[in-house]
């Protein structure tokens, strides 16, 4: 199957790999018989089939709305008045964290793809998770999509910048990118006042009052090590929220058990989209998952931020004991 322009030094061209991707895919030949056709190894197949996925000639996508089909998501649904509740399943022996994680995220990628529309005008926040979902995203354009950044920018070395998550987005779907040319947080309540009145900012902040769609996790505060060490609070301005009932985050913006703002002293100091403004987008998928954050995902739902839900099985298995 000789090709002269092979792909990215592999010693594979685009074709071969579609065109053993035709067979498997399309026409259901086993990778025995691909080979034998094709005059080749097994092994060689799978590797063709595993090169053809890296480099996205083969898009394999699983309909997120398949997870929202089982009795413990259709009861939370219920439970919670959510329009849909995705639920990732554990294995029978058990995951750690950061594959529990991907399989989230994963799954969230996938169900947000399914749900974006042409002409949508999404947000996204940033954070693990929202990183990872980022990175897991579909690839395939959405034709007129246009993807916001919900808050400004920080510094934080185990994770990217807020805007890794929503220029990665745009990236795989084709979509208009908007990124927030500002500070998640700054110095004063005055300097943040400046800010937003600088022509340029005022306009992209407007427009975060008009999405369509928006993408987010919830922090927990137990431990509080993200909202330290990614600068938008010190410990001691930390404790001011924590003194106030704070269980949950959004990017600097705290809650209680009830989903209730608590104020404090970095409320009028953050870039980005304000709690309210988040309530009034129409779809909002929260994502989330581990043990930590059980009580924090129950806060967001309560406090009306949630109209999606993407959990683990063992934190949809929690809120299936709690009370609305």
């Amino acid at each position: 199957m000789p090709d002269s322009k092979s792909t990215r030094n592999t010693g594979y061209s685009e074709a071969q790999l579609a065109h053993v991707a035709m067979l498997y895919y399309r026409e259901g030949l086993t990778q025995g018989d691909i080979a034998q056709r094709l005059g080749v190894s097994r092994a060689t197949i799978l590797n063709y089939l595993k090169l053809a996925r890296d480099l996205g000639i083969v898009d394999i996508r699983i309909r997120g709305e398949s997870f929202t089909s089982s009795t413990l998501s259709k009861q939370l649904s219920e439970r919670f008045g959510l329009a849909d509740c995705y639920i990732a399943h554990a294995d029978a022996d058990g995951q750690d964290n950061a594959q529990v994680l991907q399989r989230v995220a994963h799954l969230a990628a996938s169900a947000l793809r399914d749900l974006l529309e042409p002409g949508d005008r999404l947000g996204v926040a940033w954070g693990e998770t929202i990183q990872q979902v980022a990175h897991s995203f579909p690839l395939g354009p959405v034709p007129s999509l246009t993807v916001y950044q919900l808050i400004g920018s920080m510094m934080f070395d185990p994770l990217h910048a807020p805007e890794d998550c929503t220029i990665e987005i745009a990236r795989r779907t084709l979509a208009a990118c908007r990124t927030l040319h500002a500070p998640a947080m700054v110095s004063s309540a005055a300097l943040a006042d400046s800010l937003r009145a600088e022509p340029i900012l005022a306009h992209q902040l407007d427009e975060l009052n008009d999405l369509d769609k928006a993408v987010f996790s919830v922090g927990s505060l137990s431990p509080p090590k993200t909202v330290v060490g990614s600068g938008l609070a010190n410990q001691q301005e930390l404790e001011a929220y924590l003194a106030g009932g704070a269980i949950g985050v959004f990017w600097g913006h705290f809650i209680d058990a009830e989903g209730k703002q608590v104020r404090g002293p970095l409320d009028r100091r953050i870039i980005g989209i304000d709690l309210d403004a988040l309530r009034r987008i129409p779809l909002r998928l929260l994502v989330a998952c581990g043990e930590g954050k059980y009580e924090a995902v129950l806060a967001a739902i309560k406090g009306g931020f949630v109209t999606h839900l993407v959990v683990d099985e063992r934190c949809a298995a929690w809120l299936d004991t709690q009370e609305p």
